[in-house]
């Protein structure tokens, strides 16, 4: 089976994860030509948070595009908007907030790539 190069965000279909954001794998390689990561968008509702959960394996980058929230990674707690980027180290226990009154948008950059296995809900 050949792998894509470019994928466009609405041939994609969007998915529940088990924090409770809604995703949408925008690369992944069970399906286009990557190996070692993947990208993700994640749009959380207004009011609403993810569920407090951690990576074994994975590193995360969050970063936000639109929106604004509140992060939680370990024992920090702090505001996040357009334009910032968070690095999720493996085994760190973190969610979001949002704090707006828009959806947030996150792009989410997992390596090794993500996979609901090495989700663990806290």
């Amino acid at each position: 089976m050949a792998h894509s190069i470019l994928q466009s965000r609405n041939a994609v279909a969007a998915y529940i994860t088990k924090d409770g954001s809604e995703i949408r794998e925008l690369l992944h390689p069970d399906r286009d030509a990557l190996r070692h990561q993947s990208l993700a968008e994640a749009v959380v509702p207004p009011g609403v948070a993810t569920l407090l959960h951690r990576h074994r394996r994975s590193e995360e980058i969050y970063h936000i595009t639109r929106g604004q929230g509140l992060m939680t990674l370990g024992d920090a707690r702090f505001p996040v908007g357009v334009g910032d980027s968070v690095a999720i180290l493996p085994g760190t226990p973190h969610c979001i907030e949002n704090t707006g009154a828009e959806p947030l948008y996150i792009l989410c950059c997992c390596a090794p790539p993500y996979a609901h296995d090495d989700t663990e809900l806290l």
